[in-house]
């Protein structure tokens, strides 16, 4: 037995006690910042400016949402909420999605491999989905960094970043309106700091002059986040809150913890309907500047017995077109009903079937190596005896 389900029951009824009361504590919390939503819904400048104080004087690191430069886009109230628009015109799109093989040293053969599938889809015709799938194999040099061997996190950047790639590239030579979003957010993540900052920043670059490849040729992009769990706009709010003499302390001051955007917004939005366009604060800002400076909005894409949420991340090109923004808005909440009760963009649901590598896959992709390093008379590694005895009763799930 792995597991002693004695202890684990006796934590769980510690937690069933202390529950309820929790449960209490977050609605009063949930309640506050309902109301903190409303009597702010127009200080849109206050609200800015004080986020500005907070980064330039106490917390450079903060992260959370902003009312949308005026300069961009006519502000829209912190409460706003708006219907889906009908989708016209001549439409493509484009949804791409990546998994991966990461490197396993208990292997006989140790590589990796990214693979990205995307579908496209020309509304209006009768023509069927076309899907485009690249894999690329990491093998022996190609596995190692400035700063050492490739990690899952610089794997995981790499996929993102060819996820968007695969975007842009497909977007080459359509005519006409092209909607494009990838699953998850915009904004890259990797060690920004440390060992792997040059890494980091030679795929950032990479990633920003694809976004203004996208830019360039008119095509509307985005990220979509579903059952977001962050808490961008609750934490304005806690900014909002907070006594300028005690902004000093804003980092240990987080008085509305534990409730999210999602609770937030889910009682507010009606099915199809978007919240305010925020931008977002962060670290990172800075590397996502001008017609790039990343956005974001959330969606219901729910039923009204049943709202569901998504965080829709978007660059500032798209926000300042009235047109794309409402497109983008309208395909996402159609999509999502193709999926029925269980909405979800039905072409990255297509994508990621497309991309998925199974356990099987990468099996048959290790012994093709093997196999090929044989033929050649190289000599091939031994799996790890740790593996071995894990195999004995029957591998159930890759892990490194």
């Amino acid at each position: 037995m792995s597991l002693d389900f004695q202890q684990v029951r006796d934590q769980v009824k510690m937690l069933g006690e202390n529950a309820p009361q929790r449960a209490r504590e977050l609605q009063f919390l949930r309640e506050k910042a309902r109301d903190l939503l409303e009597s702010n819904a127009q200080n849109l400048d206050g609200l800015r400016q004080k986020v500005q104080r907070v980064v330039k004087q106490h917390d450079p690191t903060l992260r959370c949402a902003v009312p949308v430069q005026e300069s961009l886009r006519v502000p829209e109230a912190l409460n706003a909420h708006f219907p889906a628009p009908l989708l016209n015109g001549n439409v493509t799109i484009l949804a791409a999605d990546g998994s991966q093989i990461a490197p396993d040293r208990h292997s006989e053969v140790n590589y990796c491999l990214i693979n990205v599938g995307a579908i496209q889809l020309r509304l209006g015709t009768p023509d069927p989905p076309v899907t485009t799938v690249t894999s690329k194999l990491f093998y022996d040099e190609a596995l190692y960094t400035a700063t050492g061997t490739i990690t899952d996190a610089t794997l995981a950047l790499l996929r993102d970043l060819n996820e968007r790639k695969m975007l842009a590239d497909l977007s080459e030579g359509l005519t006409g309106l092209t909607i494009s979003f990838t699953d998850g957010p915009m904004e890259l993540w990797g060690a920004k700091d440390g060992d792997g900052a040059s890494e980091f920043q030679k795929n950032l670059t990479a990633y920003q002059e694809v976004l203004h490849r996208l830019c360039t040729r008119g095509v509307t992009t985005a990220g979509y986040v579903d059952k977001p769990a962050a808490n961008l706009v609750i934490r304005l709010l806690e900014v909002s809150m907070i006594p300028e003499d005690e902004l000093a302390g804003i980092k240990q001051r987080l008085p509305l913890r534990g409730v999210t955007d999602f609770e937030l917004f889910k009682s507010l939005l009606a099915p199809g309907e978007r919240s305010a366009v925020f931008e977002i604060q962060s670290k990172s800002a800075a590397q996502y500047r001008d017609q790039i400076a990343l956005h974001f909005f959330y969606l219901n894409v729910g039923r009204e017995e049943h709202p569901w949420l998504a965080r829709v991340e978007v660059p500032a090109w798209v926000v300042a077109d009235t047109q794309m923004l409402d497109n983008l808005h309208a395909a996402l909440v159609e999509q999502c009903r193709i999926m029925g009760s269980r909405p979800y963009p039905y072409l990255l649901h297509r994508a990621h079937e497309a991309a998925v590598v199974s356990l099987q896959e990468k099996e048959q992709v290790t012994q093709m190596i093997a196999i090929e390093l044989r033929r050649r008379g190289v000599v091939v590694g031994e799996q790890s005896y740790k593996q071995a005895a894990k195999d004995l009763s029957g591998r159930t799930r890759y892990s490194s």
